[in-house]
C-alpha cells in the first residue's frame, strides 16, 4: 500500500473554499448561539405570567444554557477532528487502505464510507451518552435506562447495515456502470425514501416504541369526531410509550392515501385536558388539510435530484480530489467529498425550510382556533408543552431565523389570540 504523503493535499480553489465555508456555516452558528444566550431575560413573557412559577422559569433558562454550552463544545469538537483528519491526509490513507482490500469499487466504497460514518458515531457517543444521561437527567426528563439506549444504538446500526447497505451499493454501482447516473440515483432514492415512509408506521417505528390502540372513552370519541368534522381519513389512534425515553411529549400522524394514523405520547395524554388534546388533533389535521405534507416531500424531491444533478457534475473532480489529497479517482470518494462541498450550502437552505415550515405552524394553528371554535385551547395546550419541556421563552430571532421549524411559541400564542394570525399579516 503506497504511502499517502507521497500525494499530499492541495491548497487550491477546493480546498479553502470547502475550509473556509465550513469555518463561517460552525461560526455563524456560534454567534447566534451566544445571542440566544444573551436574549435570556430574568422577566417572564407577558403570555405566560401567571402560568410558569419563577423557579420553573429560571430552571427553563439554565436547561437553554447547558444545552448550548454542550451543543458549542461538540460543534468545536467535530469541526476540529475533520479539519485534523484531513490536515494529516486521513481521506487518502484510507482511500488507499480499503483499495488495499482488492475487493472492487462497490465494496471499496462499502468499506469506505462505512468506516467514516462508524468512527462518527463513536467520536459522538460520549456526547450523546453525557446528554441523555446527564443532561437529560438533571432536568428531570431522561427516563432512558442503560440497556435501551444500548439497544436502540444496535437496532440503528442493523437498520443502517440492512437498509442503507444496500441504497448505498446501488448509488455506487449506478454511478460507476450507467449514463445519466444522476438521474437514476435520484429516482432510486426517491423511491426507497416514499417506501420508507409507507412502511415505518407499522415496520419500523415498533422496533424502538411500543404503540398501543386508544382505548374506547371520552378522549377517542372526541378526537374521531374532530377528523370526521374535518373530513380526515383516519383509520387509527395509537398511544406511544414515549414516557420510555423522555418525560417530554408530543404528537404525530403518519400514512398515505386514506390510511391515517394519528400517534399521542403517553406523556401528552396524561399532562393535558381533552380539549386540548383535540387542539393539538387539529393543529395536526390542519397541517394534512393545508397539504403542508405534500408541499414538503415535493420540495425534498426536487432539492434532492438538484443535488444529485450537482453531485453528477462534480464526479472524480480532480481539483477536489487534490484538495484532500486523494490519489485516484473513485465514485466512493467522490460521493463524501461532495457531501462535504454541500454541507454548508445545505445549511443555508435548511434555514429557507425553516422558514416555510414556521409558516405552515402558524397556518396549521390557524386551521385548529378555526375549526375547534377554541383557540384558547390550543394556547393552553401550548403553554403546558412549553411548561413541561422547559422550551425556551425569549429565543433571540437570529437563532429562530437559523434553527426553528416551529415559531417560538410566543408568538403562536400572540397569534392565536389576535384577530389577524401573523402568517396572514406576512403575506
Amino acid at each position: 500500500m503506497s504511502d499517502p504523503k507521497k500525494y499530499p493535499m492541495q491548497l487550491n480553489f477546493w480546498f479553502f473554499t470547502i475550509a473556509i465555508a465550513l469555518f463561517l456555516v460552525w461560526k455563524l452558528e456560534f454567534i447566534a448561539t451566544l445571542l440566544n444566550l444573551k436574549a435570556l431575560s430574568p422577566d417572564v413573557p407577558e403570555a405566560f405570567r401567571g402560568l410558569i412559577d419563577h423557579d420553573k422559569y429560571e430552571l427553563s433558562q439554565e436547561y437553554t444554557r447547558v444545552k448550548a454550552t454542550l451543543g458549542i463544545g461538540q460543534g468545536i469538537f467535530s469541526l476540529t477532528l475533520l479539519y485534523v483528519f484531513w490536515w494529516m491526509g486521513g481521506f487518502g490513507w484510507l482511500d488507499q487502505f480499503v483499495r488495499g482490500w482488492g475487493k472492487g469499487p462497490v465494496v471499496s466504497g462499502l468499506l469506505f464510507i462505512g468506516i467514516l460514518v462508524l468512527a462518527q458515531a463513536v467520536l459522538s457517543l460520549p456526547f450523546d451518552l453525557y446528554n441523555t444521561f446527564v443532561v437529560e437527567a438533571k432536568f428531570g426528563f431522561n427516563r432512558t435506562t442503560p440497556g435501551t439506549f444500548l439497544l436502540d444504538l444496535i437496532k440503528t446500526l442493523v437498520l443502517a447495515v440492512v437498509i442503507g447497505g444496500p441504497l448505498l451499493a446501488g448509488l455506487l454501482w449506478i454511478f460507476g456502470n450507467v449514463n445519466m447516473a444522476w438521474l437514476w440515483g435520484w429516482l432510486l432514492v426517491t423511491l426507497v425514501s416514499l417506501f420508507l415512509s409507507y412502511i415505518a408506521p407499522t415496520w419500523l417505528m415498533p422496533l424502538f416504541n411500543k404503540f398501543t390502540p386508544l382505548e374506547d372513552g371520552e378522549l377517542k370519541s372526541a378526537i374521531h369526531a374532530m377528523a370526521a368534522k374535518c373530513d380526515f381519513p383516519l383509520t387509527e389512534v395509537t398511544i406511544m410509550d414515549g414516557s420510555k425515553r423522555s418525560s417530554k411529549s408530543n404528537a404525530f400522524f403518519t400514512g398515505f392515501g386514506k390510511k391515517k394514523r394519528i400517534a399521542l405520547f403517553d406523556t401528552l395524554v396524561e399532562n393535558h385536558t381533552v380539549a386540548e388534546l383535540v387542539a393539538v388533533l387539529a393543529h395536526e389535521i390542519g397541517h394534512y388539510k393545508k397539504k403542508h405534507i405534500l408541499k414538503g416531500i415535493v420540495v425534498s424531491i426536487i432539492t434532492m435530484g438538484v443535488m444529485f444533478f450537482l453531485l453528477g457534475q462534480m464526479l472524480n473532480n480532480r481539483g477536489l480530489f487534490d484538495a484532500f489529497g486523494v490519489r485516484e479517482t473513485s465514485v466512493y470518494v467522490s460521493l463524501v467529498l461532495f457531501g462535504l462541498l454541500v454541507s454548508p450550502l445545505n445549511s443555508v437552505l435548511s434555514i429557507g425550510g425553516n422558514v416555510l415550515s414556521r409558516k405552515h405552524e402558524f397556518e396549521a394553528d390557524s386551521y385548529a382556533a378555526k375549526v375547534t371554535g377554541q383557540p384558547e385551547e390550543m394556547v393552553k395546550a401550548l403553554r403546558q408543552l412549553s411548561t413541561d419541556n422547559l422550551s425556551n421563552l425569549t429565543p433571540h430571532p437570529f437563532y429562530v431565523f437559523l434553527n426553528y421549524s416551529h415559531p417560538p411559541v410566543v408568538e403562536r400564542i400572540k397569534s392565536l389570540q389576535s384577530r389577524e394570525p401573523a402568517w396572514q399579516q406576512d403575506q
